[in-house]
């Protein structure tokens, strides 16, 4: 039981350190590369980006994955002193996925869907998307996430003082 307990902990500390690593690149990397773009080639690269992290591997084992392990941990951890730490996480988590979905997949879904960039006006899309909006709710993405993972490394340091 103990080996399970710890390999929630550790899956779920690793899935959470793989998203808040994504999130910063983004935050550090891409998107600042893409703001030194073109309209026609911020377009074109965002979407060609965002159709290739909808994978399996981001998906199961980073996004949602993050979420599942955390709550998994928190579950096997019930009365035990990394508890309140993994429930932290998974609090720091959750409000990660709901700011993703609630405002970064809709402005992800709306550039994809505008179309061939050859074929539309590039600077509204890019306009509408709202880049700075989506940069700055990334921001508050990488800050929980890497909060999350922090968290999480703290409990596996508790349960190793306390197994």
């Amino acid at each position: 039981m103990e080996a399970m307990r710890i390999a929630a902990l550790m899956a779920a500390t690793l899935s959470m350190g793989l998203v808040a690593g994504i999130f910063g690149l983004y935050a550090h990397t891409i998107m600042p590369g893409l703001g030194r773009t073109d309209d026609r080639t911020f377009v074109a690269a965002f979407q060609a980006i965002d159709r290739a992290i909808i994978n399996p591997w981001f998906m199961a084992g980073g996004f949602f994955g993050a979420l599942l392990f955390t709550i998994l941990a928190a579950v096997a951890y019930l009365g035990r002193p990394a508890l309140p730490w993994i429930v932290a996480a998974l609090v720091l988590y959750a409000i990660t996925v709901v700011i993703t979905l609630a405002v970064n997949v809709p402005r992800n879904d709306a550039i994809k869907a505008a179309g061939d960039p050859a074929r539309i006006d590039v600077a509204a899309v890019r306009e509408a998307f709202g880049e700075m909006r989506w940069r700055s709710w990334n921001l508050v993405r990488v800050v929980a996430s890497t909060t999350a993972f922090g968290l999480l490394a703290w409990a596996l340091t508790l349960s190793g003082k306390s197994g």
